[in-house]
């Protein structure tokens, strides 16, 4: 019993090292793939982070020359860092254009016209994708032709009709052009054809009919695609400059770009005062663009998937 024993042990202790062995020599592949892996997220990391720097270095180029002084801006060779900072620039654009006014005008007229647009949109996009009527896939093409016309194709047509309403000068002259889009009608009839067909199954078998449906359950799963929808018709209407300075001639109604196209005018210009007062405009854009970034990438990828 005792030579049994000890055999027993001593075949123990021959192989716990052995197994040891085993798993130090497995052990070192799996370490080499975690290191590559870091080594190939770092690396597209980098990349990503110089491009996302080339794209955006006008913006950062510009912020820094709006710090400067007009003789900085003037000299040669630029410096890409203000020698002197001096918040000069912003307060002779604020002095010389109501610079607050022109935003706050620009706000209310994205606002409006985005939501009048997506309210529209959802509506006539749900009538498309769900129901059958005659003429349907006619009055559908008519839409879609509707976005290959360029806008200063009808821009007098709509100038005489706000101005035949007596709108000029108003929000309602610069809002009524915007108030719906084929692009939108669009961009919502393609999220509605992609739900799946067992929620709204599911709807009917709840007791929901084509309105229940939409607004509990449709709209609801929407949100994302309204998010971006809604950011790519506020960068769309908020760099609007033509049709505003066609229907609008007082200071009071103006918008943003055309407080920006002011500090172009005159004998003298003064690079520094054009590039403070592109930063002031450029920042709502790049506000809405950071907060809604989520809802850009999920609002592209939910047509994606089709149940």
């Amino acid at each position: 019993m005792c030579t049994s024993n000890l055999s027993v042990r001593s075949d123990s202790a021959l192989y716990k090292p052995a197994v040891r062995a085993r798993k130090k020599v497995r052990a070192l592949p799996v370490s080499a793939a975690k290191t590559k892996k870091r080594a190939a997220e770092a690396a597209g990391f980098a990349v990503k982070l110089a491009l996302g720097l080339v794209f955006i270095s006008p913006l950062i180029i510009g912020l820094f020359f709006s710090f400067q002084t007009e003789q900085e801006l003037m000299s040669y060779p630029l410096h890409l860092l203000p020698q002197h900072f001096t918040l000069e620039n912003y307060q002779a654009v604020f002095a010389k254009v109501p610079l607050l006014l022109y935003l706050k005008n620009s706000v209310i007229v994205c606002v409006i016209a985005i939501f009048a647009q997506v309210i529209f949109a959802t509506l006539a996009a749900y009538a498309f994708a769900c129901f059958e009527f005659p003429f349907k896939k006619l009055l559908f093409s008519l839409v879609l032709a509707t976005t290959m016309v360029p806008g200063e194709v009808v821009v007098v047509t709509n100038y005489l009709t706000i101005q035949n309403m007596g709108l000029t000068n108003s929000y309602a002259g610069l809002v009524l052009p915007s108030l719906i889009s084929g692009t939108a009608i669009f961009l919502m009839r393609q999220y509605f054809l992609a739900l799946p067909k067992e929620y709204k199954e599911a709807a009917t078998i709840d007791g929901c009919g084509e309105i229940g449906y939409l607004f509990r359950v449709a709209m609801p799963l929407a949100v994302p695609t309204f998010a971006s929808l809604a950011i790519y018709l506020f960068v769309q209407i908020y760099n609007q400059f033509f049709w505003p300075l066609l229907v609008t001639h007082e200071n009071a109604m103006r918008t943003i770009q055309i407080g920006i196209a002011f500090l172009v005018t005159g004998d003298v210009i003064s690079f520094g005062q054009i590039l403070a007062g592109a930063m002031i405009a450029i920042l709502p854009s790049v506000l809405v663009y950071i907060l809604g970034q989520d809802y850009i990438i999920q609002g592209m990828t939910a047509g994606g998937i089709k149940g």
